[in-house]
């Protein structure tokens, strides 16, 4: 028995489709034969060697749906067959964030889903909703955790609040799907008025270009009778992080969940953190607990996730240049 695979090996390079021996579930492990994965800018930075001291060849990716093959001994509860999603932190639980929680994560400092077959702590799995298929399921590890904890966990949001999301990422459809589940007002940011439009269709309520309004913490407070929004989800890190805080009410909560425009935000005005009482929360997945409580929400709901684009392991090379090149509407996929 062999698995298929692809490594890192090198700053931005991948190796060829490699056949390997097939592993065997230890103590406490499932074997699980992995069906798609998705790609998440975390992966993009680790194949480009943007992740200092990580292993080299490693297997990358932390996203997958996957399906039980074996049983490692002592395992319970879970059977042949049975659809699952690894923990994006093996080793969060439960609770809140530990350094030991936080240090091994998959496709980083053990081999990740962009292999066929991988062993993973049969406490670090939840189980698939039943209604989505495997490209959807893949979706959900990594973006959806994040959007779920910033939206229903840190925030917990509640009907009738206002939660501001930047763009239309992975991620940001996640929290758009989640903030309307929850029954709240939801205002999107975009630059792409084709792309606001595909989220109104989604439940979007209020959609703001920003490059037409650069500074759309006014369209915000507008619509929030000079109030703000309850949530913002930022996304883009040092460059709207100023906007942000602007936008948010008093006693809200910012969650930092990207940087995509950099690390360091110059326009970042402290005070009016501090005046506002607001709570500015960064957000990295979450628990296996997490991860459960997600998984039995969005069967609940019935919530899809949106897919852009679908790629497989010949061309995953080209699903981490889609991603790259921030076009893509919901997430790419790469089946396995």
């Amino acid at each position: 028995m062999t698995r298929r695979a692809r490594q890192v090996v090198g700053d931005g390079r991948l190796s060829p489709v490699l056949v390997q021996p097939m592993p065997e579930p230890g103590p406490g492990e499932l074997l699980l034969r992995v069906h798609a994965t998705s790609v998440n800018y975390h992966d993009m930075i680790g194949v480009r060697g943007g992740l200092p001291g990580l292993p080299v060849p490693r297997v990358p990716f932390s996203d997958s749906s996957a399906t039980v093959e074996a049983l490692g001994p002592g395992v319970e509860g879970f059977h042949v067959g049975d659809a699952v999603i690894p923990s994006f932190f093996l080793e969060w639980r439960s609770g809140p964030p530990t350094r030991r929680a936080l240090g091994r994560i998959l496709g980083d400092h053990l081999d990740g889903t962009l292999q066929s077959h991988l062993c993973v702590p049969a406490q670090a799995v939840a189980r698939a909703p039943s209604h989505l298929s495997h490209q959807e399921i893949a979706t959900l590890g990594c973006a959806g955790l994040t959007a779920w904890r910033s939206v229903v966990v840190e925030a917990g949001i509640r009907p009738g609040q206002t939660v501001v999301i930047q763009g239309t990422g992975g991620v940001s459809l996640f929290a758009l799907g989640f903030a309307k589940m929850l029954g709240a007002r939801t205002i999107i940011t975009s630059s792409s008025d084709e792309k606001l439009e595909r989220a109104r269709a989604l439940g979007a309520d209020i959609l703001v270009n920003y490059r037409r309004t650069p500074q759309w913490s006014r369209a915000v407070i507008d619509a929030t009778d000079g109030q703000g929004a309850d949530l913002i989800v930022d996304v883009g890190g040092g460059a709207t992080l100023g906007e942000a805080v602007r936008a948010v009410k008093t006693g809200g909560h910012l969650s930092v969940i990207g940087v995509l425009t950099g690390l360091s935000a110059p326009d970042f005005p402290l005070n009016r953190v501090m005046a506002r009482n607001a709570t500015l929360r960064g957000v990295t997945v979450g628990s296996t607990a997490d991860l459960q409580a997600m998984c039995r929400g969005v069967e609940h709901c019935g919530y899809r996730p949106v897919i852009d684009s679908v790629f497989n392991l010949e061309t995953t090379h080209e699903a981490i240049e889609a991603l790259a090149r921030q076009k893509h509407f919901g997430k790419i996929v790469v089946e396995v």
